[in-house]
């Protein structure tokens, strides 16, 4: 039940965000509460990539690993995620990253609607995913910004 939805600009290309999310393995060098993640499969088809990955999050004692599927669109400038199985009942997670009027910048959107399966789970986790997925922009960019530089 949970949702958020937000758009960023950011000072580095639109192709910089995206290759910088789908490059998931990187994720528990940055983000938070990504303690680590793994690639089971990766299929590339079509100009597209599907993967399927295992992250496991952490917050003080509590560990929990969800798989989901990743579609990796790059010439949409796009990034899916579905969830597959894991402590959610479903989770939906979109990212779009779009030029702006000066090539060196974009928009980065970010969407992700989520309900976990277990109330106690929740209530424990809950607060510290929403505050962890209102940052996740916030920590791409800065990423970006040490990778790219501040000026791309």
């Amino acid at each position: 039940m949970p949702k958020f939805d937000t758009t960023r600009p950011v000072v580095h290309r639109a192709e910089q965000m995206f290759d910088l999310v789908a490059d998931v393995e990187s994720y528990p060098q940055f983000l938070p509460m990504c303690e680590s993640l793994k690639v089971r499969s990766r299929k590339e088809r079509d100009g597209k990539t599907l993967l399927i990955a295992d992250m496991t999050v952490g917050y003080k004692l509590i560990r929990e690993t969800f798989t989901s599927q990743v579609l990796l669109k790059p010439d949409e400038k796009v990034i899916e995620t579905k969830y597959v199985d894991g402590p959610f009942r479903y989770l939906d997670n979109k990212w779009q990253f779009v030029p702006s009027a000066n090539p060196e910048h974009s928009e980065v959107k970010f969407y992700i609607d989520y309900e976990f399966k277990s109330r106690t789970l929740g209530f424990l986790m809950g607060s510290m995913f929403d505050i962890a997925f209102r940052k996740f922009t916030e920590a791409f960019e800065k990423r970006a910004d040490q990778i790219y530089g501040r000026d791309s």
